[in-house]
């Protein structure tokens, strides 16, 4: 993933790099120093923001169906 694939997809998902960072779990300036030259954007970027973009989907789609889920069941 390059930088700007990276900056492009934080601005998408309304995510900021500082969010992202305190999500990921690392340093800001560890986020913002990654460039495309000597300090690439880690592979393990990629994945993880596909999988919070999918959770991110999931939680709205679990919170607009469980109005209408019955949670009890009939005898």
């Amino acid at each position: 993933m390059k930088k700007e694939e990276f900056t492009r997809t934080l601005k998408k998902e309304n995510l900021a790099k500082k969010e992202f960072a305190n999500l990921a779990n690392i340093s800001y300036n560890t986020v913002n120093n990654w460039n495309d030259d000597n300090k690439p954007v880690p592979p393990w970027v990629k994945s993880w923001l596909q999988n919070y973009i999918k959770a991110k989907v999931s939680e709205e789609v679990i919170k607009s169906v469980k109005p209408f889920i019955n949670t009890k069941r009939e005898k």
